[in-house]
Protein backbone atom coordinates (compact mmCIF):
# COMPACT_ATOMS: atom_id res chain seq x y z
CA UNK A 1 0.00 0.00 0.00
CA UNK A 2 1.91 3.34 -1.20
CA UNK A 3 -1.51 5.78 0.14
CA UNK A 4 -3.99 5.19 2.87
CA UNK A 5 -7.36 7.61 3.60
CA UNK A 6 -7.72 8.21 7.04
CA UNK A 7 -11.45 8.87 7.75
CA UNK A 8 -11.61 10.91 11.36
CA UNK A 9 -12.70 13.57 13.35
CA UNK A 10 -11.62 17.45 12.56
CA UNK A 11 -12.20 18.09 16.66
CA UNK A 12 -9.58 16.17 19.53
CA UNK A 13 -13.08 14.90 21.45
CA UNK A 14 -12.78 14.76 25.19
CA UNK A 15 -10.47 12.08 25.58
CA UNK A 16 -6.82 13.37 25.16
CA UNK A 17 -5.73 9.83 24.38
CA UNK A 18 -7.36 10.21 20.75
CA UNK A 19 -4.97 13.00 19.64
CA UNK A 20 -1.82 10.77 20.82
CA UNK A 21 -2.85 7.63 18.90
CA UNK A 22 -3.80 9.80 15.88
CA UNK A 23 -0.60 11.41 15.85
CA UNK A 24 1.05 7.98 15.96
CA UNK A 25 -0.64 6.08 13.36
CA UNK A 26 0.71 9.43 11.04
CA UNK A 27 4.22 8.38 12.29
CA UNK A 28 3.51 4.82 11.47
CA UNK A 29 2.56 5.99 7.91
CA UNK A 30 5.43 8.00 7.51
CA UNK A 31 7.94 5.18 8.65
CA UNK A 32 6.03 2.88 6.60
CA UNK A 33 6.35 4.98 3.42
CA UNK A 34 2.73 5.89 3.60
CA UNK A 35 0.66 8.48 1.94
CA UNK A 36 -1.70 9.97 3.93
CA UNK A 37 -4.30 10.76 2.05
CA UNK A 38 -6.99 13.08 4.41
CA UNK A 39 -9.68 16.05 5.26
CA UNK A 40 -7.01 19.11 5.25
CA UNK A 41 -7.83 20.25 8.23
CA UNK A 42 -5.18 21.06 10.77
CA UNK A 43 -7.18 21.17 13.82
CA UNK A 44 -8.46 17.78 15.84
CA UNK A 45 -7.56 14.45 15.17
CA UNK A 46 -6.89 15.31 11.33
CA UNK A 47 -4.17 17.80 12.03
CA UNK A 48 -3.15 15.26 14.87
CA UNK A 49 -2.66 12.38 11.99
CA UNK A 50 -0.99 15.17 9.59
CA UNK A 51 1.45 16.36 12.10
CA UNK A 52 2.45 12.81 12.44
CA UNK A 53 3.62 11.86 9.46
CA UNK A 54 4.91 15.52 8.60
CA UNK A 55 7.21 15.37 11.71
CA UNK A 56 8.20 12.04 10.46
CA UNK A 57 9.31 13.33 6.63
CA UNK A 58 5.81 11.47 5.50
CA UNK A 59 3.97 12.45 2.92
CA UNK A 60 0.78 14.31 3.51
CA UNK A 61 -2.34 14.78 0.76
CA UNK A 62 -4.85 17.64 2.23
CA UNK A 63 -8.57 17.39 0.22
CA UNK A 64 -11.45 19.96 1.34
CA UNK A 65 -14.21 21.40 -0.31
CA UNK A 66 -14.24 25.27 -1.28
CA UNK A 67 -17.01 26.01 1.39
CA UNK A 68 -15.03 24.24 4.38
CA UNK A 69 -12.14 26.08 3.80
CA UNK A 70 -13.63 29.33 6.01
CA UNK A 71 -14.86 27.01 8.59
CA UNK A 72 -12.06 24.50 9.12
CA UNK A 73 -8.37 25.46 9.48
CA UNK A 74 -6.76 24.20 6.65
CA UNK A 75 -3.20 22.48 6.53
CA UNK A 76 -1.51 24.75 4.29
CA UNK A 77 1.63 23.08 4.82
CA UNK A 78 0.37 20.27 3.09
CA UNK A 79 2.75 18.46 0.25
CA UNK A 80 -0.36 18.91 -1.71
CA UNK A 81 -3.72 20.43 -1.15
CA UNK A 82 -6.39 19.86 -3.51
CA UNK A 83 -9.84 22.21 -3.52
CA UNK A 84 -13.02 20.64 -4.20
CA UNK A 85 -16.30 22.26 -5.26
CA UNK A 86 -18.03 19.90 -2.79
CA UNK A 87 -18.57 17.19 -0.60
CA UNK A 88 -19.24 14.21 -3.13
CA UNK A 89 -16.21 15.47 -5.05
CA UNK A 90 -13.38 15.17 -1.87
CA UNK A 91 -15.14 11.41 -1.57
CA UNK A 92 -14.48 10.86 -4.88
CA UNK A 93 -10.81 12.14 -5.01
CA UNK A 94 -9.60 10.50 -1.32
CA UNK A 95 -10.94 7.50 -2.90
CA UNK A 96 -9.33 7.44 -6.18
CA UNK A 97 -5.58 8.46 -4.27
CA UNK A 98 -5.84 5.88 -1.53
CA UNK A 99 -4.71 2.41 -1.84
CA UNK A 100 -7.02 1.64 1.84
CA UNK A 101 -8.98 3.54 4.14
CA UNK A 102 -8.66 3.63 8.06
CA UNK A 103 -11.48 5.24 10.40
CA UNK A 104 -10.28 6.68 13.37
CA UNK A 105 -12.57 8.55 16.01
CA UNK A 106 -15.03 11.06 14.40
CA UNK A 107 -18.45 12.15 14.39
CA UNK A 108 -21.64 12.10 11.78
CA UNK A 109 -18.80 13.11 8.47
CA UNK A 110 -16.05 10.56 9.88
CA UNK A 111 -19.39 7.55 9.44
CA UNK A 112 -20.58 9.43 5.99
CA UNK A 113 -17.40 8.57 4.41
CA UNK A 114 -16.77 5.21 6.47
CA UNK A 115 -20.29 3.72 5.16
CA UNK A 116 -20.47 5.59 1.56
CA UNK A 117 -16.85 2.98 1.38
CA UNK A 118 -17.97 0.36 2.85
CA UNK A 119 -20.97 0.02 0.83
CA UNK A 120 -18.52 0.33 -2.35
CA UNK A 121 -17.19 -2.77 -1.57
CA UNK A 122 -19.76 -4.51 -0.48
CA UNK A 123 -21.21 -3.31 -3.66
CA UNK A 124 -17.82 -4.66 -6.05
CA UNK A 125 -16.87 -0.96 -7.06
CA UNK A 126 -13.27 -1.18 -5.21
CA UNK A 127 -11.24 -3.90 -3.51
CA UNK A 128 -9.33 -1.59 -1.38
CA UNK A 129 -9.15 -2.60 2.17
CA UNK A 130 -11.24 -0.79 4.50
CA UNK A 131 -9.70 -0.94 8.40
CA UNK A 132 -11.84 0.18 11.47
CA UNK A 133 -9.14 0.81 14.54
CA UNK A 134 -10.97 0.88 17.04
CA UNK A 135 -8.45 2.38 19.97
CA UNK A 136 -9.71 2.33 23.70
CA UNK A 137 -13.01 0.57 21.98
CA UNK A 138 -14.34 3.73 20.75
CA UNK A 139 -16.40 1.86 17.78
CA UNK A 140 -17.62 -1.15 20.44
CA UNK A 141 -21.16 -0.01 19.87
CA UNK A 142 -20.92 0.34 15.78
CA UNK A 143 -19.57 -3.08 16.14
CA UNK A 144 -22.23 -4.73 18.25
CA UNK A 145 -24.77 -2.53 15.64
CA UNK A 146 -23.12 -4.31 12.45
CA UNK A 147 -23.99 -7.78 14.37
CA UNK A 148 -27.53 -7.22 15.00
CA UNK A 149 -27.60 -6.36 11.18
CA UNK A 150 -26.49 -9.55 10.35
CA UNK A 151 -28.73 -11.51 12.99
CA UNK A 152 -31.73 -9.60 11.52
CA UNK A 153 -30.70 -10.82 7.85
CA UNK A 154 -29.54 -6.51 6.69
CA UNK A 155 -26.27 -7.57 6.32
CA UNK A 156 -24.10 -10.40 5.21
CA UNK A 157 -21.39 -12.08 7.67
CA UNK A 158 -19.15 -11.98 4.65
CA UNK A 159 -19.30 -8.05 4.02
CA UNK A 160 -18.76 -7.82 7.45
CA UNK A 161 -15.97 -9.73 8.22
CA UNK A 162 -14.77 -7.47 4.58
CA UNK A 163 -14.56 -4.64 7.34
CA UNK A 164 -11.06 -5.43 9.25
CA UNK A 165 -11.10 -4.25 12.96
CA UNK A 166 -7.79 -4.06 15.50
CA UNK A 167 -7.07 -2.12 18.47
CA UNK A 168 -3.86 -1.40 17.66
CA UNK A 169 -2.34 0.59 15.07
CA UNK A 170 0.33 -2.05 13.13
CA UNK A 171 -1.82 -4.78 13.91
CA UNK A 172 -4.56 -3.38 11.97
CA UNK A 173 -2.19 -1.98 9.27
CA UNK A 174 -0.65 -5.87 9.00
CA UNK A 175 -4.51 -7.01 8.40
CA UNK A 176 -4.85 -4.29 5.07
CA UNK A 177 -1.54 -5.64 4.05
CA UNK A 178 -2.78 -9.35 3.51
CA UNK A 179 -6.28 -8.38 2.48
CA UNK A 180 -7.84 -10.84 0.43
CA UNK A 181 -10.93 -8.77 -1.13
CA UNK A 182 -14.40 -10.82 -1.67
CA UNK A 183 -15.46 -12.18 -5.33
CA UNK A 184 -17.62 -9.53 -6.81
CA UNK A 185 -21.43 -10.56 -6.50
CA UNK A 186 -22.80 -12.88 -8.14
CA UNK A 187 -25.80 -9.97 -9.26
CA UNK A 188 -23.32 -7.68 -10.32
CA UNK A 189 -21.29 -10.31 -12.27
CA UNK A 190 -21.87 -11.18 -15.89
CA UNK A 191 -22.24 -14.74 -15.22
CA UNK A 192 -25.47 -13.78 -12.92
CA UNK A 193 -26.85 -11.96 -15.82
Amino acid sequence: MKSIAVFCGSSEGFNPNNATMAYELGQLLATESIELIYGAAKIGLMGAVARGVQDNGGICIGVIPDFLKQKEIVNLNSDELIVTENMHDRKIIMYERSDGFIIIPGGFGTLDEFFEIATWGQLGLHTKPIGVLNYNGYFDALLKQFNHMVEEGYLKQQNLDAILVDEDIPGLLGKMRNFKPLPTPKWLSKEGL
